[in-house]
Order: C-alpha cells, then sequence, then structure tokens
C-alpha cells in the first residue's frame, strides 16, 4: 500500500516536471519561429527596396538615353547658373546688360611652395599690386584675396601660374558690352546684386523677379542713334573747346527716348565713384538757365489767349529798356517794328517782354506750369533735378519771358516743345519701351495754335534773319529755337555761356524733338561754315554758330536711319506737298 502510495507521488512529480518542461519548449520553439518571420519580413523589405531603387535607376537612364542633349545643356545651365538680374537690352533687342559668370581669385598661403617666385611672378603680370601687401598677406598664412573681378585675360594669367594656391571664387558679374555708351542711363550694381544708380536702380526689384528672368528689360533706346549722336558730340567738344556737352532725341508722339547722351561719361564696367560735377547727367539732373528757348512758350500763349496774331506787328520796339533793378537789351541791333513771328525769328528780348505784360503774370505762371516746367521732372531714373524756386516779383515776369532768371532741366524743356509741337498735347518722356502702354495726354494748346507755331519755328530756320540757318538740313524740313545764356555761379552772372538748341522734324508733320546743349563753347574761327550758300569762317560763340551747327551735322547722321524707320513721314507725296 504505501508502494502504491509512493509511486503515485512519484508519478505526480514526474507529471508537474513534464508538463513544465512541455510548457518551457514550448514556449521556445515560438519565439524561434516568431524570430524566423521577423527575419523573413526584413529580408522582403529589403528585397523590395532594392527593386525599386533598380527601377527608378532604370526609368531615369532610359528617360536620358532617349532625352534631346540641348536640353539637358539648357537644364544644366539653369541648375549650375541661373542669372540673379535680367538682361537689359534696347529697342532692336541689343544687349546693353547682362550678367555673366566670372572669379575673384583668392590665395591660400599654405599652398604655395616657393612664395619669393610667387611674389615674381605677380609683380610681373600685375605690377599695380603692392608687393608689400603680398609679402604681409603671405607671412600671415591666412586666405585672401589678390585680386577681385577678374577679367578673362587676368584670370588666364593667374591660371597658367600654375600655382595650386591660387583659387578661382565663381560670382555673377554685370557687364555693360557697350561701356560708356549708356553710362548715365543704365547706372550700376553693387556688389550684393542691388542697383545703386540710373535704369539698375530705378528697376531694381524688376530686373531681380525671379519669376521674369528669362525676359529682357526692353528700353526705348536706340544703340545705333546714340553711338551717333555721341560720336559728333565728341566732335564739338573738340571743335568749340567746351567742358561738355549733352543731346536728347524723343519722340514727340509718345515720349520714348531714342537716344540721351551726356558727356564727359565714363566706363560703368570701371566700378568706381565719381564726384566731380561734370560726370552729372546734363539733360535729366543739372538745371539751367536755358535763355532764348523760353520764346517760344511767351509767343505760344500769346497765340493761345488770342492776345497776338503771327502778323501782328509791335511798333517803337526800344533797343533797351530799364525794368526795376534790371536792364534788358538786344543781343544785337533790330528794326524797330517786328512782328511776333519776326520777334521770335530774330530773338528779339524786348519784344518777348513786351508780348509777357500782355499776357500777364498769372496767365503766363500757370502755362509753365502746365507744360511742367516749374516742378521737378518724372522719368524712370532717381538722376533727376529740381528747377530752382524763384519770386516772380521785380520784373521776373519780363525776365523769365525769354529764359533769364529761370532754371529747369534740358529733359523739361525738350518734352515742352515736343508740346507745342504735336498738336498741344502734353507727354511723358519715357525710358521703358511698353508697346501695350495707353499714353495719357493733357491738352495744353491747341491744334491751330501748334500749327501756327510750327510756321514759325521752321522760319527760325530757313528765314535769312533767323538764328538757326546752319540746321537747315535738306530733306528733314527742320525747326527750332535758339538759346544763348551766360552762366550763373552763386548770384553772379559770368562770361561762360550755356549753348542751346532745341530742334523738331520733320515740321510738316513733327515726329521728333532734339536738343543740344554745349556747355562753354568757345569760338571755332578754324570751321568753315556753309552759311546760306556760302562759305565762311566767324568768331563767335552764340549757339547759332555751335549749338545749331552740331545738331545739323547730328540730324544730317540720324536723319537717314529715322527716315527708314518711320518711310510714311517722308514720302513723296508729303514732301511733294510741302513744296
Amino acid at each position: 500500500m504505501k508502494n502504491k502510495k509512493n509511486k503515485k507521488k512519484f508519478l505526480n512529480k514526474n507529471q508537474k516536471s513534464f508538463y513544465f518542461q512541455d510548457y518551457i519548449e514550448t514556449s521556445l520553439n515560438q519565439k524561434n519561429y516568431s524570430k524566423s518571420l521577423i527575419s523573413d519580413d526584413r529580408i522582403y523589405l529589403m528585397f523590395f527596396v532594392f527593386f525599386c531603387l533598380i527601377s527608378i535607376f532604370s526609368i531615369k537612364i532610359i528617360f536620358l538615353s532617349i532625352q534631346d542633349p540641348k536640353l539637358l545643356n539648357e537644364k544644366r545651365e539653369i541648375q549650375y547658373f541661373l542669372p540673379l538680374r535680367r538682361d537689359i537690352v534696347d529697342r532692336n533687342d541689343e544687349i546693353l546688360s547682362r550678367n555673366i559668370k566670372t572669379y575673384h581669385a583668392a590665395i591660400r598661403p599654405s599652398l604655395i611652395k616657393d612664395k619669393d617666385k610667387f611674389l615674381i611672378n605677380i609683380k610681373l603680370h600685375f605690377p599695380n599690386i603692392s608687393q608689400e601687401f603680398l609679402k604681409k598677406k603671405l607671412s600671415d598664412n591666412k586666405y585672401f584675396y589678390l585680386k577681385k573681378r577678374l577679367t578673362a585675360k587676368e584670370k588666364d594669367k593667374l591660371y597658367f601660374l600654375g600655382e595650386k594656391g591660387i583659387i578661382f571664387e565663381p560670382f555673377q558679374s554685370r557687364i555693360y558690352p557697350h561701356s560708356e555708351l549708356y553710362s548715365h542711363i543704365l547706372g550700376q550694381i553693387d556688389d550684393d546684386n542691388y542697383g545703386i544708380s540710373g535704369i539698375e536702380n530705378f528697376f531694381d526689384r524688376e530686373l531681380k523677379d525671379i519669376k521674369e528672368i528669362k525676359e529682357p528689360l526692353r528700353l526705348t533706346l536706340d544703340t545705333n542713334l546714340q553711338f551717333l549722336i555721341k560720336k559728333e558730340l565728341e566732335r564739338s567738344i573738340d571743335d568749340f573747346k567746351a567742358i561738355g556737352a549733352a543731346s536728347l532725341l524723343m519722340d514727340i508722339k509718345n515720349g520714348e527716348i531714342l537716344s540721351l547722351v551726356s558727356l564727359p561719361d565714363y566706363n560703368i564696367n570701371m566700378r568706381r565713384d565719381i564726384n566731380n560735377h561734370r560726370y552729372s547727367n546734363k539733360i535729366t539732373k543739372s538745371v539751367f538757365e536755358l535763355g532764348s528757348v523760353f520764346k517760344t512758350f511767351t509767343i505760344a500763349l500769346a497765340l493761345e489767349k488770342k492776345i497776338l496774331l503771327p502778323n501782328t506787328v509791335i511798333k517803337d520796339i526800344p533797343n533797351n529798356i530799364t525794368c526795376s533793378k534790371y536792364k534788358i537789351s538786344e543781343h544785337e541791333k533790330l528794326p524797330k517794328d517786328l512782328s511776333v513771328k519776326d520777334i521770335l525769328v530774330r530773338s528779339s528780348n524786348i519784344g518777348t517782354t513786351i508780348i509777357a505784360q500782355k499776357i500777364g503774370k498769372e496767365n503766363f505762371k500757370e502755362f509753365l506750369k502746365k507744360l511742367g516746367l516749374l516742378e521737378k521732372p518724372e522719368l524712370e531714373l532717381e538722376e533727376v533735378g529740381t528747377p530752382l524756386d524763384f519770386n516772380w516779383e521785380n520784373c521776373k515776369l519780363e525776365t523769365v519771358s525769354f529764359g533769364h532768371g529761370i532754371t529747369t532741366t534740358p529733359l523739361q524743356a525738350a518734352t515742352a516743345y515736343a508740346a507745342i509741337s504735336n498738336g498741344g498735347y502734353l507727354i511723358k518722356p519715357t525710358l521703358k519701351l511698353d508697346t501695350k502702354k495707353s499714353y495719357l495726354k493733357e491738352k495744353v494748346l491747341s491744334e491751330e495754335t501748334s500749327k501756327e507755331m510750327n510756321l514759325m519755328l521752321r522760319e527760325v530756320v530757313t528765314s535769312d534773319n533767323g538764328t538757326a540757318s546752319l540746321a537747315n538740313i535738306t530733306g528733314f524740313f527742320v525747326g527750332g529755337k535758339t538759346g544763348t545764356a551766360k552762366k550763373n555761379r552763386h548770384g553772379q552772372y559770368s562770361d561762360k555761356k550755356i549753348n542751346t538748341f532745341i530742334s523738331v522734324f520733320p515740321m510738316f508733320k513733327p515726329r521728333y524733338v532734339l536738343l543740344v546743349l554745349l556747355d562753354e563753347p568757345k569760338p571755332a574761327p578754324h570751321l568753315i561754315y556753309n552759311y546760306r550758300g556760302k562759305k565762311i569762317s566767324v568768331n563767335r560763340d552764340e549757339s547759332g554758330w555751335n549749338s545749331v551747327y552740331v545738331a545739323g551735322k547730328i540730324i544730317k547722321k540720324i536723319g537717314p536711319i529715322l527716315a527708314i524707320n518711320n518711310s510714311e513721314f517722308y514720302s513723296n507725296h508729303v514732301v511733294k506737298k510741302t513744296n
């Protein structure tokens, strides 16, 4: 009995052990099985990932093999050299300004083995770089810039030295292919890609617009005209020993500026500060007393107000008068009786003064304001001058009537002449070419007055008594008005002059206004003038003998280009009708 009980105990113990062992074994088997499943999942995942990568690379290879190589090059250029600024072009898509890839030359002294030899090579190729500066920098053993903004030739010189220590840092540089030609218009940018002057400054945001980066900014300028006009102005400085010259060519219908030249100019690729006032933009920034060109405005207003007619004769005009503390006199002896037309043609100071008195100060002041001559003009440049304020008392009406004691920019004067000749519409000058732009025009003169003024301006050039005979270029029907004014410095007038001629052509259907200005011209007795069919030389410095002469030369050069561009204005039908 006892054995049975012991056997039963033993069996119970074994059974308990059996089930316990069985549980552990089963649990271990499940863990191993689970691990096996996880390992398989990883394998499948890795296989899937590699399969996807292989598929992607295969598709890419196939895509590249059938892709147009040109398209790939374009994409590569966009990826590695996306311009920071838009191109600037003229009206004929001639490049005026563009970003290019260029380099700075930096030095890593630790990579230069023979520093003495390096110093000699730099001295040979770049004599302007200080040897003391180089020695100090090399001895400091720190990274430094040898020269910034390398030209292609400079880069080649450094490259062929074969020095490992010379590091070429690429960056984008703004270049101006025409150098000086547009220096007073385009302006410059700084090292951080911000426009700091000229067009580059005024349109800075537009030029950096990434959405428009492939579309150039188009200007109204014509490079062919700009070049020809500049060459004639340079000759005029030599001929008349002037300290400067300037010109403006503008379409009187829409205000598009075709050419704007101011001399002296400078190379805008050479990044430097120029503080001498002689280099300022004489057309838009400088303000001058322009003299007798103002007589046109006085007479135009008299006709518009029906105060006088072109053939109205003003009798007993004295040769000089006293007005307040000022003495007004003629530039030369003139007949006592002159018609309104003759007063303009002969450029009579006192005749113009009498007409101004008939108009009255308030009417005259309001008209000058309408013409935009008394306030700062608007143009797509920051370099724009403001006429000087003055008091209308003490004989100011009389002196202003012939352009004495009133300052303005040549841009404003030319714009006012455009309004006088285009049918009486005030236009807004512009440098940006915009074919979709609607030109808002304010009427300042009647069509009738405009036509009468054009006939008189034509006679200033064609009449034997006119002051602008040297601008009578065959086939271009030039009209205009001269202005000779003494320069005023600190309230004192000197013998130095600003001579101006503002011309309009062709007068049978006016389209262009050309202003020519010479700064302190001298007599040119060495020149032989073709004056009314005779060859003569003179020793005079009035605008009729210099700025008119230069304008005639310019019109003769640019006239054919303008005629081709606007052949309808020079058709035989119109010419015959005019003759």
